[in-house]
């Protein structure tokens, strides 16, 4: 298979003038690699970075055709991760407890991702493919959103007032209203959280003019999480003010690093993804190390990473909330950006946008939006990335639309996933994340099959 998936390299119109089916080519070729990699996890289980790794690596060194690289890459892969678990094996016996070989390739892989990154060449500056940009315009946006206004609403008289309790269900009423202050936070938490989410996505999908991109993505939400994790494993009796101030150091040292690696380059949203995925890859492997030795510990921070609304209070709920709606309000003065730069970065300069100004900007923005949701609920999966695509779905094109849909849609799916979740199996709780997870997975899943 070298040669004709060395044609692969070239375009397709090139490709097809050679002969070459690119159809049943890369069926073939994906098949092979999913084969490859199924039986690798079936025996050793999930091993991270070394299929990324080995390949670049000696591309830079001076591989180049695709022979070269696929024999060298092989015996270099097999170089890392015999190494790697050999080191371990020694290391093991000092310390107290068995750390997984995968998680340990994924901490050692994240800053060579962050190495090779500035050393990659991408066209972050080309202008997306038409269907990034154009989608059908709703002919009533007003409408549209009243009536996602008025099913937010629904779906908050439902969190709040019906529920299961020990004789079955019921509606609230004056003689159990003090049920109120417990679900009254969850319902706001849950809003808010799903409000930030759903306009950091927003944000994130136009800057980078990647229908994929998400907060998570980002990384901000694992850099987070990791700091939760040391705080939970380090700090003696660690407090929720402690672990929140924890959470926003490491919120903001990702975004630090962010910064530093991509402002060279202007902000490619390219980069800024990739180096996201580094600081993600990082947060699975110290998640792995630190469940790998039994620690009680871990089934706190098993808690607090599914994304669920249990630990909050009436107070953290206010404020969370109050921080969403001033943040969403400082992104609509940024609205003409927003309309420009899914354009491409030559139309983007050419109307008069400082392009890394903005960029700069809006990575900010994001930033704090998906640390304080972090924060609140935990690193929350697909809420981010599924809102923006239902509000373009709807047909909510024009940035200012798009973000009031998405919000809406946000609030609307994490108020009704918290509810799901804390009625679906009761007395017992299924965490508004993983519900959320649940729906996203299925959407997408039934989306790609529209495609």
């Amino acid at each position: 298979m070298l040669r004709p998936l060395a044609v692969l390299e070239l375009d397709d119109a090139s490709a097809k003038s050679l002969g070459v089916s690119l159809v049943y080519l890369r069926f073939a070729g994906m098949g092979l690699a999913v084969f490859i990699t199924g039986s690798i996890v079936s025996v050793v289980g999930i091993i991270g970075f070394i299929g990324l790794a080995a390949p670049n690596i000696v591309r830079m060194a001076g591989a180049r055709r695709l022979g070269q690289r696929v024999l060298w890459s092989m015996l270099l892969g097999a170089v890392l991760l015999a190494t790697t678990d050999l080191l371990l094996q020694n290391v093991t016996g000092v310390l107290p407890m068995l750390i997984p070989t995968g998680a340990v390739t994924g901490a050692l892989g994240a800053p060579l991702l962050m190495w090779l990154i500035p050393r990659l060449k991408l066209q972050g500056n080309r202008a997306p493919q038409p269907a990034a940009v154009l989608a059908n315009r709703h002919p009533a946006p007003g409408r549209l959103a009243t009536r996602l206004a008025i099913g937010l609403l629904l779906a908050t008289g439902l969190g709040l007032l019906l529920g299961q309790g020990v004789n079955g269900w019921y509606w609230l009423s004056p003689d159990n209203w003090s049920v109120m202050q417990w679900r009254m936070p969850r319902v706001v938490a849950a809003a808010a959280s799903g409000l930030m989410l759903a306009v950091a996505g927003t944000l994130l999908q136009r800057l980078s003019a990647n229908p994929m991109a998400s907060p998570e993505v980002l990384g901000i939400s694992g850099g987070c999480a990791i700091a939760l994790i040391l705080g939970i494993f380090l700090l003696p009796a660690p407090t929720s003010g402690m672990l929140v101030g924890v959470g926003t150091l490491g919120a903001f040292a990702t975004l630090l690093i962010l910064v530093a690696l991509n402002r060279r380059s202007g902000f490619v949203p390219e980069r800024l993804l990739l180096t996201g995925v580094a600081v993600s890859a990082l947060f699975d492997a110290v998640r792995s190390v630190m469940l790998a030795g039994g620690d009680p510990r871990g089934q706190q921070v098993i808690a607090r990473l599914a994304g669920s609304t249990y630990y909050v209070d009436l107070t953290s709920a206010l404020v969370v909330g109050t921080l969403a709606a001033l943040l969403t309000l400082c992104t609509l003065p940024l609205t003409r950006w927003l309309d420009i730069l899914p354009l491409g970065a030559p139309t983007t300069l050419a109307l008069g946008v400082a392009l890394n100004r903005a960029r700069l900007v809006l990575l900010l923005l994001v930033a704090l939006l998906t640390a304080c949701a972090t924060l609140v609920v935990g690193p929350l999966s697909f809420v981010g990335l599924l809102a923006p695509h239902m509000a373009r779905l709807l047909g909510l094109t024009r940035a200012r639309q798009h973000l009031l849909g998405a919000a809406l849609v946000g609030m609307l799916l994490m108020v009704l996933a918290d509810w799901v979740g804390r009625q679906m199996i009761f007395p017992y709780e299924i965490p508004a994340g993983l519900v959320a997870s649940l729906i996203g997975g299925a959407y997408f899943m039934w989306g790609l099959r529209r495609l």
